[in-house]
């Protein structure tokens, strides 16, 4: 295990740079696309792919709204944005969505470029249970977000791991409040893009949650 320099650093000349974004975005926040964006300025990406999963492994009860709706309020809140684009590949294949197989996926599909996994820093004591990790770390490397001026977290000791730290905007917003805030019918501004939250009220989303 390494952790990678700078943003910035001199890594091999002139590779594209993917970052990848995965979650079950249900629905999409502020806090999901802030992190997208400080991983694509800050580490200076080509390109930004956000990842809706079918099913997250470490996380059964996640997911509430159909994958259809998820995709939908997503590409609702990102199809202005250029730097940013979505990939159906886990809601396509279905099941339980391990990164692993969309990592191969995406190897298979970028052979040579730089692939970036980006994820919280919350998330670091977790990769040891991510499903084969070490091929895994040997496909893509990390990116992970930390607020500015928290030390680093102990790294977990995996071969061939590549970690860069991301000093990012990290907002206390999660998918489980905002659902909850909905069937208490209170406002979602201000958490979730406007085009998403038209699309929630047009679809009486969430409110069947008990």
């Amino acid at each position: 295990m390494s952790l990678a320099g700078t943003p910035g650093a001199d890594h091999v000349a002139r590779l594209v740079k993917i970052g990848f974004l995965g979650g079950s975005f249900d629905p999409v926040h502020f806090g999901h696309l802030m992190a997208a964006q400080d991983a694509f300025e800050q580490y200076r990406l080509d390109r930004l792919v956000l990842v809706p999963a079918a099913q997250a492994p470490l996380k059964p009860n996640d997911v509430q709204s159909s994958a259809e709706d998820r995709l939908a309020m997503l590409r609702a809140s990102v199809e202005w944005d250029r730097r940013f684009e979505i990939s159906d590949v886990e809601l396509r294949r279905g099941g339980v969505s391990y990164t692993i197989d969309s990592a191969r996926y995406f190897r298979a599909l970028y052979p040579t470029d730089q692939l970036y996994w980006i994820i919280g820093g919350d998330q670091l004591p977790k990769l040891n249970l991510w499903k084969e990790i070490v091929e895994l770390a040997n496909l893509v490397e990390f990116i992970f977000l930390e607020r500015p001026g928290f030390p680093l977290r102990a790294q977990p000791d995996i071969p061939g791991l590549k970690l860069h730290r991301c000093n990012g905007h990290l907002l206390a917003i999660n998918s489980t409040e905002l659902r909850e805030r909905v069937r208490q019918g209170l406002s979602l501004d201000y958490f979730v893009p406007h085009k998403a939250i038209v699309y929630i009220r047009d679809k009486a989303l969430y409110r069947d949650i008990t």
